[in-house]
């Protein structure tokens, strides 16, 4: 069935943090949301769980099966294109272990009725009085470090690029974003900024964009982050900077 936002979740060996029943309560929601999971080489249980919410979910949950791990770049970029073709208003990503609560999106969808002009918004993980941000003191550390090279290397203040909540207005600029495979694999989403600024020109790109601080952000265990995938993030930003 059609819905005005198509969000893809992209999933490699999810099975222990998926939460099914979350998914389907949300799917369909007033007709606006769609999800779309990319199973990105599952090796457990994950295409069997998909696969059952898929059945469950009334037409609004479907799954793309990559036969092969490919990783998440390429997963969110895949599962992207997909969801276009259901000619969607909206698309964006969302973590499978719903760090990011899905009852934010109403708030992400209320920033474009109020903005018509913003065409991304991104969750930022801003830990402030009054607000449930979960994670750990070294990550947040660093993530303040490479936010702010990614600063740098794009020309651009933002907070956080890499929180895995984002949706996008559908147009020929977002499209375009999507539209090769991503030449990063670990910082894709700077890689996604740099993109819609080659396409849009940076100053319009300024007034287009909108972070939206999350009302609650919860570090799951489980994450697949390692110290390589950090010293790989660094090379790829310096590469991208100098490109």
């Amino acid at each position: 069935m059609p819905a005005s936002l198509q969000l893809v979740i992209p999933c490699y060996n999810e099975a222990s943090r998926l939460k099914p029943e979350v998914f389907l309560e949300r799917a369909g929601h007033a007709g606006e949301t769609g999800f779309l999971f990319v199973d990105d080489g599952s090796t457990d249980a994950t295409p069997a769980i998909l696969a059952d919410m898929a059945r469950r979910g009334g037409g609004y949950i479907a799954v793309l099966t990559l036969n092969q791990n490919v990783g998440k770049a390429r997963a969110v970029q895949l599962g992207v294109l997909a969801a276009f073709e259901h000619k969607p208003e909206f698309v964006g990503f969302w973590d499978a272990d719903l760090a990011a609560p899905l009852a934010a999106i109403q708030e992400f969808m209320e920033v474009f009725k109020a903005r018509p002009e913003v065409e991304i918004v991104m969750g930022a993980r801003v830990k402030l009085l009054g607000r449930d941000i979960r994670r750990s003191l070294l990550r947040h550390y660093c993530g303040r470090i490479f936010a702010t090279a990614a600063s740098s290397a794009l020309g651009v203040s933002v907070y956080d690029t890499q929180c895995g909540a984002k949706i996008f207005r559908v147009t020929d600029s977002v499209r375009r974003i999507f539209s090769a495979p991503f030449r990063t694999k670990w910082i894709f989403d700077v890689e996604i900024l740099s993109r819609y600024m080659a396409a849009t020109g940076r100053a319009q790109a300024e007034s287009r964009i909108c972070e939206l601080p999350l009302n609650t952000w919860t570090a799951m265990p489980g994450s697949k982050l390692t110290v390589w995938h950090v010293v790989r993030a660094i090379w790829d930003l310096a590469l991208m900077s100098r490109r």
